[in-house]
């Protein structure tokens, strides 16, 4: 049974700092593009990072460029989203995403995912 389990969210200040973590299980890891998405209230699930398989190519929305950055660990089978200098409009609940395809993942639609976490809550104050 694959399983994306998202950590690290909390309620910090504007002008934070969180590291999200995602720990994946029960598929193989390198062989997956990963995604960080998020849906604040009332809006639409957007796109927010993406990772290809080795880690070779990123991509960030504009949004947050300058202040998030993806990372991956295959040895230990996590993506990690490090977020810096965090604004109020970053209040969102963060998913992890899965797909065989980078392409898939940075077209930010969220078809073609195979698989999702159940998310974790940011929650930044002004």
């Amino acid at each position: 049974q694959v399983q994306l389990v998202e950590s690290g969210g909390g309620l910090v200040q504007a002008g934070g700092s969180l590291r999200l973590s995602c720990a994946a299980s029960g598929l193989t890891f390198r062989a997956y593009a990963m995604g960080w998405f998020r849906q604040a209230p009332g809006k639409e699930r957007e796109i927010v990072a993406a990772i290809a398989r080795s880690g070779v190519s990123t991509y960030y929305a504009d949004s947050v460029k300058g202040r998030f950055t993806v990372c991956r660990d295959n040895a230990k089978n996590t993506v990690f989203l490090q977020m810096i200098s965090l604004k109020p409009e970053d209040t969102a609940v963060y998913y992890c995403a899965a797909a065989p395809n980078y392409g898939t993942v940075v077209a930010g639609a969220g078809t073609g995912i195979n698989y999702w976490g159940k998310g974790t809550l940011v929650t930044v104050s002004s």
